[in-house]
């Protein structure tokens, strides 16, 4: 019990890989209107945490959704948190297609009636992509980009690079463009690329997709929030995702970052550790739950 709803342990299986996950259950009897939780990039679990980079996402999400009624699914990607395998192994197009697999795993429960997807990052792309092909009843997208993979990754590059001092200012957009050129050489699932064992096939489906083909196809209800300070994807997508989705509702959030929390310092990568030892920002969390009960409750 997490104080506002059930915790019920489930696994999804994709392609003969098991996928743990959690199915938080408001109160009552249902069936309950319910969301599919997608997390950011990299190794990353079903609360959103890899490492020392502790978004921590998962658990407040769950309470803030189950408090307005709605059941809420996460599970870890293949190859991280409890679930088996090598997640560098693991491609852009995979991460989607069990997504797809979660949202009709959810939509089969009994317990379960209309359903929302909602992505942070990553997650926020194949939101994108079930909302056109999957049809869900509501969509939220956190910090989203709507554009090529690798025009994002410049853009995050030349973002970072502004926040550096003058005479290191060239280096995210060098390194970027190299870290590129390396990896489309690549044709493995996982290479060596200066040392360091990468998802090099994530990389080159990730850098190849462009998420505005999808954008038109979305029918349901969407929501979609960037932070005015977010360094990793550019607040101005917000106009194209307006532009390409019908009836979409966009939020800029003044000193919201790419973490979920706000910053009222400027900007930096380095001010990620000290923002993480606060808790994602409540506001958004109580706007995204009222939002999607309003929509999922119809």
């Amino acid at each position: 019990m997490n104080g506002t709803g059930r915790d019920v342990e489930i696994t999804i299986t994709a392609d003969g890989h098991a996928l743990p996950g959690t199915l938080t259950l408001p109160p009552g009897p249902g069936p309950h209107p319910a969301v599919l939780c997608l997390p950011g990039s990299g190794k990353v679990d079903r609360d959103s945490n890899a490492g020392r980079m502790r978004v921590e996402l998962g658990v407040p999400l769950s309470q803030a959704l189950a408090r307005n009624g709605i059941a809420s699914l996460r599970y870890d990607r293949r190859g991280v948190g409890a679930s088996p395998g090598d997640w560098r192994a693991a491609g852009f197009l995979d991460n989607r297609a069990d997504a797809a697999l979660a949202l009709r795993t959810l939509r089969d429960r009994p317990e379960i009636g209309g359903v929302g997807v909602l992505g942070h990052s990553e997650g926020a792309v194949h939101a994108m992509w079930l909302g056109a092909h999957e049809r869900p009843d509501a969509v939220v997208l956190l910090a989203g980009y709507a554009r090529p993979g690798g025009e994002a990754l410049r853009w995050q590059a030349e973002r970072v690079a502004g926040t550096l001092p003058k005479i290191v200012r060239p280096l995210p957009g060098l390194l970027a463009a190299r870290l590129v050129a390396r990896l489309e050489k690549t044709t493995t699932d996982v290479a060596r690329v200066g040392g360091v064992r990468l998802n090099a096939r994530w990389w080159r489906e990730q850098l190849a997709h462009d998420p505005r083909a999808d954008l038109p196809g979305i029918t349901a209800p969407t929501l979609a929030i960037t932070g005015e300070k977010d360094l990793q994807v550019d607040p101005a997508d917000l106009e194209v995702i307006a532009s390409l989705v019908p009836g979409a509702e966009v939020r800029r959030v003044p000193g919201l970052t790419h973490v979920l929390r706000r910053d009222p310092g400027s900007p930096a990568l380095t001010s990620y550790a000290r923002l993480l030892r606060r808790p994602v920002d409540p506001e958004l969390l109580t706007e995204v739950a009222d939002w999607l009960a309003r929509r999922l409750s119809r």
